[in-house]
């Protein structure tokens, strides 16, 4: 084994460069990393910087900067989440998606509700608003990938129940609902930063029942009542603003429940007179009226509903009675739901959302 001392490497003009993108410079030997507002002088290939005056990330290479994009993981995973219950229940529950089978506890929330909605960004879900004894405003939040209780997150610009959640990779929305009477509100907030809401525009009108999902780009918000509508808005979601008319669904229709493959939308079940079991799609990012898409397996109002990127799952609702019935559908292909499992008791007006 042969050992090589060196006490002292003088350069007099500029640092001293190794093999392997590692720099002599300033008294110390590291790999090249720069955290600063200009652009490095003297950089290897396979150099890192971190400009913080923009607070962007780029890699040498080739005699040039190259700047890096991060992909923010898509809000869908193959856990999915139920939380609260009729008359009130501060229950977490969870399936693993792509495996049929009955939900598992997960945790409780900071108060029990009903009522409530949920959306997540892929990692942490968001349960928001509900009924208690009053409306209430807040908003917690869990780490999907970990089992466990709720954390309060901040509260909505107004307490309400029976509001519809939408989001993408950042942003969680909360559309109508009501408190003493039904509201046009469309909160917002940043999923990953805990927080109070924010007030991001207003429906077409004032609507409760109403269904929400999303695409990265778009939230769709479809039906609601005061008297039943068939309506279907959408809003931009990274653009504060009010919802703009999309089209229409197959009845004028309340208390469905919505999911996604962040390209098409679901709407499943609801109140139209009865309790509807169709199924019914649109491309979200393609203006238009609803397809049929199948049946549920179980006609029902206020189910919960989440998905991942292959299968949107629909949990509970009232047939007249309450139900624990899970059903499934594969997003992409038409056809009449199958039967996933059951929820740990039979229920309905619980939040849902999904991650990993």
């Amino acid at each position: 084994m042969s050992i090589l001392k060196v006490d002292t490497i003088t350069n007099d003009t500029e640092a001293v460069d190794f093999t392997y993108n590692a720099k002599v410079g300033n008294g110390t030997l590291k790999k090249e990393y720069y955290e600063q507002g200009t652009e490095p002088a003297y950089p290897c290939d396979g150099a890192l910087w971190f400009n913080t005056s923009d607070d962007t990330f780029h890699i040498y290479a080739n005699n040039a900067w190259y700047t890096t994009t991060v992909v923010a993981p898509p809000p869908l995973g193959d856990r999915g989440l139920f939380a609260g219950a009729s008359g009130g229940s501060n229950v977490i529950q969870y399936v693993t998606i792509p495996t049929p089978g009955n939900a598992t506890d997960f945790g409780d929330m900071t108060v029990s509700r009903s009522g409530l909605t949920g959306c997540s960004n892929g990692s942490r879900g968001v349960f928001a608003g509900g009924y208690i004894s009053t409306f209430t405003d807040v908003i917690d939040y869990v780490t999907i990938a970990n089992t466990g209780n709720a954390t309060d997150f901040g509260n909505l610009t107004v307490a309400r129940d029976d509001a519809a959640g939408a989001s993408n990779s950042t942003r969680g929305l909360f559309a109508g609902g009501r408190d003493s009477s039904n509201l046009d509100v469309i909160d917002y907030i940043t999923i990953a930063t805990a927080g109070n809401a924010t007030d991001f525009g207003n429906l077409i009108a004032a609507k409760r029942g109403v269904a929400g999902t999303a695409s990265l780009t778009r939230a769709l918000f479809m039906g609601g009542e005061s008297a039943n509508v068939d309506t279907i808005q959408y809003v931009t979601i990274s653009t504060l603003g009010n919802a703009t008319d999309f089209g229409d669904l197959l009845a004028a229709i309340t208390a469905g429940a919505a999911c996604t493959n962040l390209t098409r939308a679901i709407h499943a079940g609801g109140y139209d007179g009865t309790r509807s079991n169709v199924i019914q799609y649109v491309t979200i990012d393609t203006t238009g009226n609803a397809t049929d898409f199948g049946d549920l397996t179980v006609g029902r109002n206020s189910a919960a509903a989440t998905s991942n990127s292959t299968r949107g799952i629909f949990g509970g609702g009232n047939s007249p009675t309450n139900v624990d019935v899970i059903d499934y559908v594969t997003i992409a292909s038409t056809g009449n739901a199958a039967d996933f499992g059951n929820l740990l008791s039979s229920t309905t007006d619980m939040g849902a959302c999904s991650g990993n």
